[in-house]
């Protein structure tokens, strides 16, 4: 025979229980990813002549992140013996409205910088142009010398979490930074 009262008394036990397992699963102290690495689907970087001239342009564009279908990849070319200075936009265009990552970057600048790299045989030279908030090299605006005419990749890397003091860091040395790389991109230069 049935009984009613069992079954409720059993029913409202087992309710209990797993709403105890469920609630007590959700804790305030269990850790929350802060910063969660945002999708960078773009990066440009503008070289606007020092006194003036047509600004080159080099930008990498992934609209569907790592894997799926291959970079746009443009490069302008530079004229030889000329200073630039250099601004680098970071987006998310897989976002509706896209999201500016470079403003992200900026507000969290003790976490981030860039390096530039070149191949052997292109004639490069670079300084940083901004700072983080404690004085090290940031990245997002650089000062670019050109030299004689040449031809050869420039790497643009974004670290997150370098160790800005570790030997060379400051100078744009990626050797000895940690960190992880958030986005790196190798741009076909040509200088004339």
């Amino acid at each position: 025979m049935f009984d009613l009262k069992l079954f409720l008394r059993v029913s409202l036990f087992l309710i209990t229980g797993v709403s105890f397992l469920v609630f007590s699963g959700c804790k305030k102290d269990d850790p929350v990813q802060e910063n969660e690495e945002e999708l960078i689907t773009t990066l440009s970087l503008v070289l606007t002549p020092d006194g003036g001239g047509t600004p080159a342009a080099f930008v990498f564009r992934d609209l569907d992140g790592d894997g799926g279908n291959t970079p746009i990849i443009t490069a302008d070319k530079l004229a030889a013996n000329t200073t630039y200075t250099g601004e680098i936009s970071l987006l998310n265009e897989a976002a509706n409205p896209s999201e500016d990552i470079a403003a992200e970057v900026k507000a969290e600048s003790l976490e981030h910088q860039f390096f530039f790299a070149t191949t052997t045989g292109l004639n490069i030279s670079f300084a940083y142009n901004d700072q983080d908030d404690n004085g090290n090299p940031l990245g997002l605006s650089i000062k670019l010398l050109t030299g004689d005419t040449s031809t050869g990749a420039l790497r643009v890397t974004l670290r997150h979490e370098p160790d800005k003091d570790a030997s060379g860091v400051a100078n744009g040395d990626l050797t000895n930074a940690g960190g992880e790389t958030d986005i790196e991109v190798d741009f076909t230069v040509e200088i004339e």
